[in-house]
This record gives C-alpha cells, sequence and structure tokens, in this order.
C-alpha cells in the first residue's frame, strides 16, 4: 500500500503508532576499516539515521536493529568476501548509533530482515501503522527487508538520506523498485 508523502516526519510520529528499523549499521560497513565498508555514504548517512532514532525514541516507537551475523564459513563468503562474523567487532553496532535498554537487536544471516529472526513477529506484536527503514545497503538488506514489509503490508518510509549503498546505480535502482513495486513513500 502506497503512503502519501510525509511533509513533517517528526511531527507525523506524534499522530501515529511508527517503528524504526535500522538496517545493518554495523562496523564492517560503516567503519572505514571494516571488512565490507561502504564507502563515504554509508558515513554520511549517520546524522540523518541519529536524528531519526532520537525522533522515534521521543515518540515512544518500536525501535528494532538488524545485524549481519554470520558464521565464520557463511555461504555469502562465496559472494562477498567475509565480514560481519557473529561476536565479532565488524558485527556491532556503530558506537555512534548504540541500542538503548529495551530496543531490539536482531541477529540475521541473510538480506532480508525477515529471514530467520523475530522481526515478524515483532512488528505483529507492536503494530505499526508505519515503519521506516534507515540503513545500508539500500540494494541488498534494506531493499529485501522493505519487500518483507510490503509482503506483510506494512506502510513504509524510506528517506533518500538514510540510506547508502556502494554501488550508487544500484542505489538509485533500489530506490524506484521499493517505491514502484513494493509502495515505500521514498523521501
Amino acid at each position: 500500500m502506497k503512503s502519501r508523502a510525509i511533509q513533517d516526519p517528526e511531527r507525523r510520529l506524534d499522530m501515529i503508532k511508527a517503528a524504526l528499523i535500522v538496517v545493518d549499521m554495523l562496523n564492517d560497513f560503516i567503519d572505514e576499516k571494516g571488512a565490507l565498508y561502504c564507502g563515504q555514504g554509508a558515513r554520511d548517512i549517520i546524522p540523518h539515521v541519529r536524528l531519526r532514532l532520537e525522533a522515534h525514541r521521543r515518540a515512544g516507537s518500536l525501535v528494532v536493529y538488524l545485524q549481519d551475523a554470520h558464521a565464520e564459513d557463511d555461504r555469502e563468503f562465496e559472494k562477498f568476501p567475509p565480514h560481519c562474523v557473529a561476536g565479532t567487532w565488524g558485527s556491532q553496532v556503530i558506537d555512534a548509533l548504540a541500542p538503548q535498554p529495551g530496543e531490539h537487536v536482531l541477529p540475521k544471516t541473510r538480506y532480508s530482515g525477515f529471514y530467520g529472526t523475530d522481526l515478524a513477529t515483532i512488528l505483529a506484536a507492536h503494530g505499526p501503522e508505519e515503519v521506516e527503514v534507515v540503513g545500508v545497503c539500500t540494494s541488498i538488506c534494506v531493499m529485501d527487508t522493505v519487500g518483507g514489509l510490503a509482503n506483510r503490508d506494512y506502510r513504509t518510509l524510506v528517506a533518500r538520506d538514510g540510506v547508502a549503498d556502494f554501488d550508487a546505480e544500484a542505489h538509485q535502482f533500489a530506490l524506484k523498485r521499493m517505491e514502484r513495486l513494493y509502495g515505500a513513500t521514498i523521501q
């Protein structure tokens, strides 16, 4: 279901039951020393993600962090260099966006935040009217998670300033796909 454009997202949070999903804002993707650093574009979204976290926290929204957390021999490493191995520095949320008590951190082993996690159950229990998604990579884990939200009929918001990718062309494609196919509002 397609949502109308939200002119003032901060004000809107006071009027609806919302959720924020923070996708893979992890050391291996965001820190220059990370195993699969997504580039300066990923670092550039940190201030926007922090602002959205603060707004959702003030509004009492559900906040969920998705955390890539692979086994050392994960088959994904046939496609990408080893990264975000469970329990390592690389798989931890960056300090600037650290989760607070009561916020969910869901380890995941695949692109979609729904695969093998409790995300569907947590969202169903909370019953948000709208889910905002921020993080990396736009064309991989963000897009697959937004697809999962669409399949569950959640109204979804993705701000351009809150997502990044190591591939500019794939980033633009993903934004279009999320809007046109999944019905997400892209701001």
